[in-house]
């Protein structure tokens, strides 16, 4: 057997649902799954893993695949930004900086909004962004909410379709 997993071996082994992007078994594992169980468990970092024929996949480049044939040729972005939301419909190809542009907000930020800090020297609210590995200072404000305008504004102009505001879409 080949080494490398095709579209027609994920489609004996597994049903992929685009409406919901769960993966379920279509066969049994000796005693470890049962056909029809959900296939994968959600790994650290939040990407839903799968093994097929001792090999661990990601589910969202397995729901690729199976969409389209091949596996991407390069990283995939969850447009939404939730990384165990494998529905088609919320997967793009993207370049390593177009992926990281997509970032929902950081669980250390201590000013709620992205792109946004406190210069504690100078009390004020200061507006960042990284653009191609370079972090730009787009200027001190008085609250966060105009830093965090200013980030917006420039991640707009900057990162077009690949914007994430770090607001929570609903």
């Amino acid at each position: 057997m080949s080494d490398k997993l095709t579209q027609t071996r994920l489609k004996e082994l597994l049903h992929y649902c685009t409406d919901t992007g769960i993966f379920n078994r279509r066969v049994s594992l000796r005693g470890h799954a049962n056909e029809g169980d959900v296939a994968g468990h959600k790994d650290r970092r939040g990407y839903i893993r799968i093994t097929i024929d001792d090999r661990r996949y990601l589910a969202h480049r397995l729901a690729w695949l199976y969409a389209y044939g091949e596996m991407p040729s390069a990283y995939l972005d969850h447009i939404n930004g939730i990384q165990d939301d494998n529905r088609i419909e919320n997967l793009r190809e993207a370049t390593v900086f177009e992926n990281a542009r997509n970032t929902r907000l950081r669980k250390n930020n201590t000013s709620g909004f992205k792109g946004v800090y406190l210069a504690r020297d100078k009390r004020m609210w200061c507006a960042g962004i990284k653009i191609c590995g370079k972090k730009v200072h787009l200027g001190t404000f008085n609250t966060p909410e105009d830093a965090h305008k200013a980030y917006c504004d420039a991640a707009r102009k900057h990162f077009g379709e690949f914007t994430n505001t770090g607001e929570i879409s609903g």
